[in-house]
C-alpha cells in the first residue's frame, strides 16, 4: 500500500496534469515558463522526485503538443526548452527514447524547413538535435537516416541568424565524428553549401570540412570546382579558410585539378575577357587571391612548385602583371613570381629574357613596386607572353639535381 505522502504526490501530480490538459495556450505558455525556471538543469532522478516518477507523463504531452502545433509556431520556443530539459538531463535516457519512439527527431528536422518559423525556434530545435547526436553513435545515425544532413545542410545556407548556423555547424561537426557509415554524407552536404550566397554559412563549412578532412582522407572530386569558386570570394574571412582547406587538400587526389583550377583563376582565356574581369570586385578578388595562395602553396611543397610551373603558372603570373587596370592583382602576381624566380634558375632566366635586364633588376630590387615603373608597351609585352615552354620543367629538374 502507498503511504499517506506518496498519495498526496500522485493527487499533486494528477492535478498538474489535470491543469494543462484542461489549459489553452496562454495558460499553457505560464506552465512553461514556471517549469523552466524550476527545473533547468536537474537530473532524471530529480525530475522523478519533482513528479512523484510521472514525469513521463508530462513528456508525453509536451511530446503530443509539440507534433500537433509546430507548424503554426504556438509557444515553440517554449516547448522546446521544455523539453530539452528532459532530454539534457543526466541518467535520464528513458526520455531521449521516449521522444525518439514518437518521431522527435523528424518533427524537428521539419522544423528547420518551414519558412514562417522563427529563426529562434529552429535554433533550438537544432540545440535538441545536438543532444540526440550527443548520445552515441546509433543517434548520429538516426538523424541522418531521417534525411538529416540535407535538412541542416540547407538551414546552414539559408539562415539569416549567425547564432543558428553556429549551432548547426557543431551539429553538421558532430555528425561527421564517429560516424563512419554516414561521414562522407555530411562531407559532400557541407560541400554542397559553399554555393549558397551566404559567407558566414561559406566560412562555417570551410572550417567543418578542414577538420574532417584527416578523418575523410581522399576528397571527393564535387569538391574542387566550389573550393575554387568560394576563392573569388569578396569576403576576405572566406577566402582565409578555402586556402586553409586548400592546403589540406593538397595530400588528396583532387590536387592536379584544384592546381590546375588556381591557375586558371588568374590568366582567362582571352586578353578581352581578363581586362573584363578586372572590373569587377569579384573577378579583382580572384586575381588577388590565386596569386597569394599559388604562393602559399608552392613554399609549402617544392612538388607543388613543379606542379605549378608545369601548369604554366609563369605565364599566368607575367600576364597579372602586365594588367595595368588593377595594380594591386599586379602587386600580388609579382611578390607570387619572385618567390619562382629566386627558387629556380630555369624561371629566372626566363623572366629576365622576357622583361630584359633593367626591367628585371627593378623586379628583383623591389617586387612590390616594380611593376610602377613599366611603361605601357612593356606591360603589353607582359600581357601578351607565353613564357612557360613544354622543355621548363626538364630544365629545372635538372638544374634542382
Amino acid at each position: 500500500m502507498t503511504s499517506v505522502k506518496e498519495q498526496e504526490a500522485i493527487k499533486k501530480l494528477m492535478a498538474f496534469l489535470q491543469e494543462w490538459d484542461s489549459a489553452r495556450k496562454v495558460a499553457r505558455s505560464h506552465i512553461l515558463d514556471n517549469f523552466i525556471e524550476s527545473n533547468s538543469g536537474k537530473t532524471g532522478p530529480e525530475l522523478e522526485l519533482e513528479f512523484s516518477q510521472g514525469a513521463s507523463l508530462f513528456l508525453a504531452r509536451l511530446t503530443a503538443w509539440l507534433r500537433m502545433t509546430y507548424m503554426y509556431g504556438t509557444c515553440l520556443d517554449k516547448l522546446l526548452k521544455s523539453i530539452g530539459i528532459f532530454l539534457s538531463a543526466a541518467s535520464g535516457r528513458r526520455y531521449l527514447l521516449e521522444f525518439l519512439e514518437i518521431g522527435g527527431v523528424l518533427t524537428l528536422l521539419e522544423i528547420l524547413g518551414l519558412s514562417h518559423l522563427r529563426e529562434e525556434d529552429k535554433r533550438e530545435s537544432v540545440k535538441l538535435l545536438q543532444l540526440v547526436a550527443n548520445a552515441g553513435r546509433k543517434y548520429k545515425e538516426l538523424i541522418c537516416e531521417s534525411y538529416g544532413v540535407r535538412s541542416l545542410a540547407e538551414f546552414l545556407a539559408t539562415s539569416t541568424s549567425t547564432e543558428a548556423q553556429e549551432e548547426t555547424q557543431l551539429l553538421l561537426g558532430s555528425l561527421g565524428r564517429g560516424n563512419p557509415k554516414y561521414q562522407n554524407q555530411v562531407y559532400k552536404g557541407l560541400v554542397a553549401v559553399l554555393s549558397c550566397s551566404s559567407p558566414r554559412a561559406q566560412q562555417l563549412s570551410l572550417q567543418t570540412l578542414r577538420v574532417m578532412q584527416e578523418a575523410v582522407g581522399e576528397a571527393p572530386r564535387a569538391v574542387v570546382e566550389p573550393l575554387l569558386a568560394v576563392l573569388r570570394s569578396v569576403h576576405l574571412e572566406v577566402q582565409y579558410e578555402a586556402i586553409q582547406l586548400l592546403r589540406a587538400l593538397m595530400a588528396c587526389e583532387v590536387r592536379p585539378a584544384l592546381l590546375k583550377g588556381l591557375v586558371v583563376l588568374l590568366t582567362p582565356p582571352r586578353r578581352e575577357a581578363f581586362a573584363l574581369s578586372s572590373e569587377t570586385t569579384q573577378g579583382r578578388c580572384a586575381e588577388e587571391g590565386a596569386g597569394g595562395h599559388r604562393r602559399i602553396l608552392a613554399k609549402e611543397s617544392a612538388t607543388v612548385a613543379e606542379e605549378l610551373i608545369q601548369l604554366e603558372v609563369v605565364h599566368s603570373l607575367m600576364v597579372a602583371m602586365g594588367n595595368q587596370d588593377h595594380a594591386v592583382s599586379q602587386r600580388h602576381a609579382s611578390v607570387s613570381l619572385v618567390y619562382f624566380v629566386r627558387t629556380f634558375p630555369s624561371v629566372e632566366e626566363t623572366v629576365r629574357l622576357t622583361v630584359g635586364d633593367t626591367l628585371f633588376q627593378l623586379f628583383m630590387d623591389s617586387p612590390e613596386t616594380w611593376y610602377t615603373k613599366m611603361d605601357s608597351f612593356q606591360a603589353e609585352i607582359l600581357a601578351s607572353t607565353g613564357v612557360d615552354n613544354p622543355q621548363e620543367l626538364a630544365t629545372l629538374q635538372a638544374t634542382e639535381g
